[in-house]
Order: C-alpha cells, then sequence, then structure tokens
C-alpha cells in the first residue's frame, strides 16, 4: 500500500481468509495478489487519475483497520473489489466487504462502489441488502472511469454505463451495462504492481513443493479474459456478460513476465486465467518468449481435459509450467453430462492425465461432490478415480449454486434451500472451507451428506500411504511431512454442532 493521500480512486481488497479458510488461513493459504484492482488502478492512472490500493489481505488488517486506512486516503471514491482465490469465490467474499464498508461508513461520506462477480450478478440485490453506495454490474474499469468524472465534475449518474444506484426519489436505477473492452494491450497494459507490497503475496503450497521456503516469491499474471465454455455450474463468465474470450497478446505477457522478474524478484507465477491452455498461438507464443529469456519460473494455469493436447506439453513444459490445474469434476459420465462439462469418458481422462505428468508436469485435479445427479455410489466413483490417478495435488469441493451460474437459477427455481436463503448463513455459507459451508443437495442426498462425504474424501486421499510415498518420492520429505501437518488440520462445520 502507498502512502498517497488524496486519491481520485482507491480499490480497496477487504479481509475475509480468515472467515473463508479458518485455521487453513494462518500458514497453508495462498495470499493472492489483486489482479483486478492492479489491472483498473493501471488503467485509470494512464487516463490521468491519482488511484491507489488497499490490499487488507495482505497487510494483515482487521475490516476496522482496513476501513480506518481506507478513511485516511481521503478518495473521491472508493472502490470494493470483490474476487476470490479461484474464479468461482467472489460470493464468500462478500461478507468480509459487508463488514468493511459498514465500518468505513461510520467514519466516512466518501461514496463507495462495489463490483466483483457476485455484484454483477446480483447487482438490485446487492445494492438493496449491502452497505455500498453504487453496484457496478460488468468488467468495471469504464464504469469506475466515468463514475468518478461524474463525481468530481458534476454530471448525471444515469451517464455511467453498468451503474446500479438510486436515483432522487430514492428508487432503484441502473443503467445498460459498459462494452467489454476489446483492446487489452491498449487499454488494461499491465498491473499497477508498484502500489502494492509484493514481498507480502504467497504462493499455494502445493505450487512450491519443490521448494517451501520460495512461497514468498510470487505472483498472478493474467493473460486472457472469459471462457467459451457454457459449464452450469460455473459463473465466472458473469462480468462479461456470456461465454467468450479475449487476450492479450504474448508480447505483451513477456514484457509484464520481465517486469515481475527484474522489478520484484518474482519466481512462482500463477496464471489464473479461466482457461489457459486453449489457443495454440497464444499458449505457444508465451512459451517461446519465457524460452528464449532462459527464465527459471514455476508456473501453473488451468487447462481442460479436452484441451490439453501434445503439442502444448512439451514446450509448456520447457517454458517452466510445472503444474497444471484440470476440471475433471466427477468420474460419472452421466453426472458430468447433467451438468453441461465436457463429452468425455473416464478412459479420456485417465489417458490425459497420464500424458499430462509423462512430460513432467505435475497436475492439481479438481473434483466436485454433490452435482444435481450424484449419489453415494458415483461420489464414490469419483473419488475412487481420485485415488487410481494420485496427482500430485487435488481439490474436493462441494457443489454450489453460485450467482451468476446457470445452476444458480436451477436452485431458485426448485426453491432449493441456499446458504442466503431465510436463517441460512448468508454469503458465508458458499466457502467451501468454512464453518458455515452449505453446500447443494442433490436428487438424491441431503447437503449435510455432500459436505461429510467430502471432508471424508480429502482426509482419505491426503493421508493415503501411495500419495505420501509419491510426493516424499518426487519432492522430498520436507513436502511429504508438510502435507501430513496439512491433513492433520480439522475443519469444524456448524452441522456438527
Amino acid at each position: 500500500m502507498i502512502a498517497l493521500k488524496k486519491l481520485d480512486v482507491l480499490f480497496v481488497t477487504p479481509p475475509s481468509r480468515l472467515e473463508v479458510y479458518q485455521g487453513l488461513a494462518t500458514d497453508l493459504a495462498a495470499i493472492e495478489p489483486p489482479v483486478w484492482s492492479g489491472l483498473m488502478a493501471e488503467f485509470l492512472k494512464n487516463r490521468g487519475f491519482g488511484v491507489g490500493i488497499i490490499d487488507a489481505e495482505a497487510e494483515g488488517y482487521t475490516h476496522e483497520q482496513t476501513a480506518k486506512a481506507a478513511a485516511d486516503f481521503d478518495a473521491s471514491l472508493v472502490v470494493f473489489v470483490i474476487y476470490g482465490q479461484q474464479p468461482s469465490a467472489s460470493t464468500q467474499c462478500m461478507p468480509g466487504g459487508t463488514k468493511t464498508c459498514r465500518a468505513f461508513n461510520e467514519i466516512s461520506d466518501t461514496p463507495t462502489l462495489v463490483m466483483g462477480t457476485h455484484p454483477s450478478a446480483l447487482p438490485k440485490r446487492t445494492l438493496e441488502e449491502e452497505p455500498y453506495t453504487y453496484v457496478c454490474q460488468g468488467e468495471g474499469p469504464l464504469t469506475v472511469e466515468v463514475l468518478v468524472t461524474v463525481l468530481k465534475k458534476g454530471g448525471d449518474l444515469s451517464a455511467v454505463p453498468g451503474l446500479w444506484y438510486r436515483d432522487g426519489d430514492g428508487d432503484v436505477a441502473s443503467n445498460p451495462q459498459a462494452e467489454k473492452l476489446k483492446d487489452l494491450d491498449a487499454l488494461l497494459p499491465r498491473q499497477a504492481w508498484e502500489l502494492l507490497d509484493m514481498s507480502r503475496y504467497r504462493a499455494h503450497n502445493w505450487h512450491s513443493f519443490h521448494d517451501l521456503d520460495s512461497r514468498g516469491s510470487y505472483a498472478s499474471l493474467q493473460t486472457s479474459l472469459g471462457c467459451p465454455y457454457k459449464c452450469s455450474f460455473c459463473c465466472i463468465n458473469t462480468p462479461f456478460g456470456g461465454a467468450g474470450i479475449r487476450y492479450w497478446s504474448p508480447e505483451n505477457v513477456i514484457a509484464q513476465i520481465d517486469e515481475l522478474v527484474t522489478k520484484f524478484g518474482v519466481r512462482n507465477i500463477k496464471i489464473p486465467d479461466e482457461m489457459f491452455v486453449l489457443n495454440k498461438n497464444h499458449v505457444i507464443g508465451i512459451c517461446d518468449h519465457v524460452i528464449e529469456r532462459g527464465y527459471d519460473l514455476n508456473f501453473w494455469a488451468y487447462a481442460r481435459i479436452d484441451t490439453i493436447q501434445d503439442k502444448f506439453l512439451e514446450k509448456l513444459k520447457k517454458a517452466g509450467f510445472n503444474w497444471l490445474a484440470v476440471g475433471i469434476e466427477s468420474a460419472s459420465k452421466h453426472v458430468r453430462d447433467d451438468v453441461t462439462k465436457g463429452r468425455f469418458g473416464d478412459h479420456d481422462i485417465i489417458a490425459r492425465v497420464e500424458r499430462v505428468r509423462e512430460h513432467g508436469i505435475a497436475v492439481n485435479a479438481n473434483y466436485i461432490f454433490g452435482l444435481p445427479e450424484d449419489d453415494e455410489a458415483s461420489m464414490r466413483e469419483t473419488l475412487d478415480m481420485a485415488l487410481h490417478l494420485n496427482t500430485e495435488w487435488a481439490n474436493f469441493y462441494s457443489a454450489m449454486a453460485y450467482p451468476g451460474s446457470e445452476l444458480y437459477e436451477v436452485a431458485c427455481d426448485k426453491k432449493w434451500h441456499l446458504p442466503s436463503d431465510q436463517g441460512g448463513p448468508g454469503w458465508i455459507g458458499y466457502s467451501q472451507h468454512a464453518y458455515e459451508c452449505q453446500p447443494l443437495p442433490t436428487n438424491h442426498l441431503r447437503a449435510e451428506e455432500v459436505l461429510d462425504f467430502r471432508d471424508r474424501a480429502f482426509d482419505e486421499y491426503f493421508n493415503n500411504p501411495a500419495y505420501l510415498a509419491m510426493i516424499d518420492k518426487t519432492y522430498g520429505p520436507k513436502a511429504s511431512e508438510h502435507v501430513t501437518g496439512m491433513a492433520s488440520h480439522t475443519l469444524k462445520r456448524k452441522h456438527h454442532g
């Protein structure tokens, strides 16, 4: 956080980690740089605005400390940026933003705007229920630029694209969304890393199994926006108005990598793109530039089983892509097909994972328990596949009807009990690791049964002797001991009392 005082726009990442991750927050969870705050700060800087960023997660601030720090900046507009560590995690961060904004409103009259996947999905409800002055529906940069101009120089709020607000009579009003930014290289050329203390960020533990002491050398670098796929459980395209993908050029990406390496000493890099391994020219172009530089970097990125092709793998590994996060979701084709997940069978999954690992790239496999057609047998089938694949890391999620997803609309239509319903835990119930976690029921199982199976699956996988032996052989005893210590943490769940 740079100690400027008078600003046009201040971007705030509110504290959420302790609520979202319970005891895992202290040492095990990553601390992510605020990618969207950095991109928008650079966008506004290039237009002559004075900008700043408060990342309460990195600074270790409480809600009250964050509010006080924001008030000290004396900005014309304070923007609360609500995103999480993975693309669907905006909703679970809403309570942290709410608490911080309420504390801020007690000590400042500065108008506030909230943006992110969740506010874009439920803008009217957010304006009506939350303490923010304004809500942004859409990706944000143009909305913020026009809004702060109106606030400073006067004008009509009806001219601000993507804005939800209250009119002169106190009624909810809204404007059409801003057009999506087309030339990313020109309009969002980099993240404003100089506004952050880059020494405060921390890689995911598994990302640095090869050298756990290197976790502090870390950054996230966006190379595309959006996803062309339409999985029914996914909400990541909500701020972008639908499926689709836009790219930064490989030349722009390598310029940003150069800056991260030479100015900030970064060695571990996450590519948080919703879908990185997809476009040949994009992927190979970036890899070729990194290879030409001779950098010794440790990347991870997202891929789909049906987009991983041999033509990518050799280049990815040579460039330092040591990890691919792969969405397997379920071992049951029947369950996958019900949520519009790729048309591939179990054999395809196993063969593709094995092919990735043959190239020396570790796999972070993602699984979801509790999709609508899941029952005890199909969830067990998924866990058995995970144990068989024995990948270097696995994430086990309970199915959630995230606002902005097709599954959320289905859940509302069918009147399934959601965390945000009356009597529920609220938005924090969407956090996979929270005490209040409340996943969806399936057509065959209660929500509590799904969550209990997910927690048992985590324990079985990470305490599996075959897994620990593989980690010890691949990364050494320090990594396997780290996993054993991690697996000793037990998440408390509200339904257990």
